[in-house]
């Protein structure tokens, strides 16, 4: 079946489904075309939960998907290909994690939502990387905090606050590919371009940014700054939307290695299958979803 066929079989079974297609910023571009909403994770899993739809296709990671499910239990929530994990989000386990709140019985835990529902139902209250520094603001300042499971993003955050975290020796994989020498190079290359990179990449990548931003960030940025060159220092399926909206403007990859394989397993054709066989379905156990939305509603009310 060409990709045309297949996108008019998704449409026609979205619509008899009554579904909802959700894809992450950095999905490939053939994905993002057909979605009805492209975001971060979430402000996905808020669309979701406010829609009428009752089933949720999440082009994303695993991870994002619990969290739609986690926000929406009463929505069918699918996910195209369940073997779209997260590196960062396996770096720590729920055994690891209840052993760290034994080590710091006083931190309260500060968990960025690139986690997973168990490791979400141990946490105190999640973040995500535009609010990370907003929440750690709002701990009171005699707690300790124990920040999970990202250190560059604890790293941003401690030196925006002010506050001493503890960290976990968690990181992305795909945003430490980005490197300085690189970047300064293209900025040579393009001198009058503006270096935006997320908090995830290491410090002196940060280091190097005009902006440290989450994806909405730089889409924000990228729609409101005079600039009309930009030097984008995060995954490289981000480009695809920032010139799919801003044609006038030039976006360059701090990195062709930019690039998670994780997000590029969703195809159209594992869209359609999905839609078809309504699999594959994402389960959240309730005393863990329950405990996991406590942690993301205290997000929602700190930020």
């Amino acid at each position: 079946m060409d990709k045309e066929r297949i996108k008019k079989e998704i449409l026609r079974l979205k619509e008899k489904r009554n579904a909802l297609i959700l894809a992450h910023n950095y999905q490939r571009g053939e994905v993002q075309d057909i979605a009805d909403f492209v975001g971060d994770s979430l402000d996905l899993s808020q669309q979701a939960a406010a829609s009428d739809a009752e089933v949720i296709v999440f082009c994303g990671v695993y991870f994002m998907a619990e969290t739609a499910a986690i926000l929406s239990p009463e929505r069918t929530v699918l996910i195209p290909d369940s073997n779209a994990g997260c590196g960062l989000a396996d770096m720590i386990t729920p055994r690891q994690l209840r052993e760290a709140k034994k080590e710091h019985p006083r931190a309260l835990v500060v968990c960025y939502v690139n986690s997973s529902a168990e490791i979400k139902a141990l946490s105190d209250v999640c973040c995500t990387s535009a609010n990370a520094v907003e929440i750690v603001k709002k701990c009171p300042v005699e707690n300790e905090i124990l920040f999970i499971p990202d250190q560059s993003l604890g790293k941003w955050v401690a030196r925006q606050t002010g506050r001493k975290l503890i960290f976990w020796p968690g990181y992305c994989p795909t945003h430490h590919r980005f490197l300085r020498s690189e970047i300064k190079k293209l900025k040579g290359e393009h001198p009058r371009s503006l270096i935006m990179v997320h908090p995830e990449c290491t410090e002196d990548v940060v280091d190097l940014a005009d902006a440290v931003l989450g994806t909405g960030g730089m889409v924000k940025l990228a729609r409101e700054s005079p600039s009309r060159e930009f030097i984008v220092g995060t995954e490289i399926g981000l480009l695809h939307r920032l010139k799919k909206e801003n044609p006038g403007k030039e976006f360059y990859a701090a990195s062709h290695f930019g690039d998670c394989p994780d997000m590029k397993l969703i195809t159209l054709e594992k869209i359609l299958w999905s839609l078809q066989e309504m699999f594959d379905k994402v389960m959240v156990e309730e005393n863990v979803r329950a405990k996991a939305f406590l942690a993301v509603e205290k997000m929602l009310k700190w930020s």
